[in-house]
């Protein structure tokens, strides 16, 4: 009787690890790449400013993209609290909404806007984009990263498929009663 429920359990549990250990599996090269690229900023660095403030300028920048990844986290567990909060009272199947979505998408524009509106803002983005255009491959190299962990419609599909769908009295679609 639970022979099948233990099998389907095992099955969801390898397929999910199978999905992670390869992606997992993907990003090791990213990541030895962006050493290198961290070593050849920091020599780059040292030639242009010497080693004290070549290596405090390291630490700032990488303390600063910790801090942001730290914070991008914070936010998306504080998200993923809420929306599980929603789904419970809501008792819904669809989390995220066209508006969340919308700004999802607009929200590179909203911060260019602003940033270009700010005293100083044009020099400083004119700044960036002249070392992003510099360090194009390390640039490429984010973007490829952040699109291997970027979720996708099949993610939702396989936890949806997990389970048929309750009707609104919490019985079994499947069940017929005479």
């Amino acid at each position: 009787m639970f022979a099948g429920l233990v099998n389907q359990a095992k099955a969801a549990v390898g397929g999910l690890l199978l999905k992670y250990v390869a992606r997992a599996s993907v990003a090791i090269p990213f990541l030895i790449a962006l050493g290198f690229a961290l070593a050849a900023t920091t020599l780059m660095l040292v030639e242009r400013f010497g080693h004290v403030a070549a290596y405090w300028a390291m630490a700032g920048g990488l303390a600063a993209i910790g801090l942001i990844a730290a914070l991008a986290v914070a936010t998306k567990e504080h998200e993923e609290e809420c929306e599980e909060q929603q789904a419970e009272v809501a008792d819904t199947q669809q989390v995220m909404s066209d508006a969340t979505a919308q700004a999802i998408t607009q929200a590179p524009l909203a911060v260019l806007g602003a940033l270009f509106t700010t005293p100083g803002g044009t020099t400083t983005a004119l700044k960036a984009a002249r070392i992003a255009g510099r360090n194009w491959p390390l640039v490429l190299l984010l973007v490829m990263i952040g699109a291997l962990f970027w979720p996708t419609e099949e993610d939702g599909a396989i936890a949806d498929g997990a389970e048929p769908a309750r009707k609104p009295n919490g019985s079994h679609p499947l069940e017929t009663y005479h």
